[in-house]
């Protein structure tokens, strides 16, 4: 019993399923350890479950949300959740962009999905004394860094790997305050499973959700 959270009261069971591991991981990097303030700026990589939830979390705390993405139709639904800028990641260096959309100034706060090469990529694109949250490694686990672009910006590097259950006390109860709905793209039943998984290949926009009925 000490291993559980009661849900929100604002959501469905099929809604609250998704905090525990894609809107915990978001805010664990944001608010518990990233500390987020309102007029911060942050940038997430994609439209995935923990990119949208941080997404939505920084929205609500005031920040200037920046998205990345090889689809302008995804870039767009992103906008309509509140992000300022959708960059696609396929027509440019989406690093020389941000830089641009900032001033030369950069992101307070990245959400690093994709690892590997990208890392470098967000190390340019990161504001001095900024954050990087890695999350996932979706390009590879191997990373190599330009050290004095690294001793230059003096940013915090960390790796979430979700978060703890009194994190997610504190994110169910912001849930109930602020009104947060988790984007689901699809609900399957769980006769479904197969059809579930082609979805998750072909990339969902926020998450896919299994259901008994």
């Amino acid at each position: 019993e000490d291993a559980l959270v009661a849900s929100p009261e604002t959501l469905d069971d099929a809604e609250a399923s998704t905090l525990p591991c894609a809107g915990l991981t978001a805010w664990f990097a944001l608010v518990e350890r990233g500390q987020l303030r309102a007029g911060q700026s942050v940038l997430v990589q994609g439209t995935g479950g923990v990119a949208l939830f941080a997404l939505q979390i920084a929205k609500a705390h005031g920040a200037e949300v920046f998205v990345t993405s090889g689809s302008d139709e995804k870039l767009a639904l992103a906008k309509k959740l509140g992000a300022k800028q959708g960059i696609n990641r396929l027509k440019g260096d989406w690093a020389e962009s941000t830089l641009a959309l900032t001033q030369d100034r950069g992101i307070d706060h990245i959400i690093e999905t994709v690892g590997g090469e990208n890392l470098r990529h967000s190390l340019r694109a990161v504001a001095v004394h900024g954050r990087i949250s890695v999350i996932g490694v979706l390009a590879g686990t191997e990373i190599t860094l330009s050290a004095g672009e690294l001793l230059l910006k003096s940013p915090v590097i960390q790796g979430i790997g979700v978060g703890h259950r009194r994190a997610l006390e504190d994110f169910v109860r912001a849930v109930d305050v602020t009104g947060l709905k988790p984007v689901i793209e699809h609900r399957y039943r769980f006769n479904q499973l197969e059809q579930a998984f082609e979805h998750l290949d072909r990339g969902a926009f926020g998450k896919i959700v299994l259901t008994r009925e």
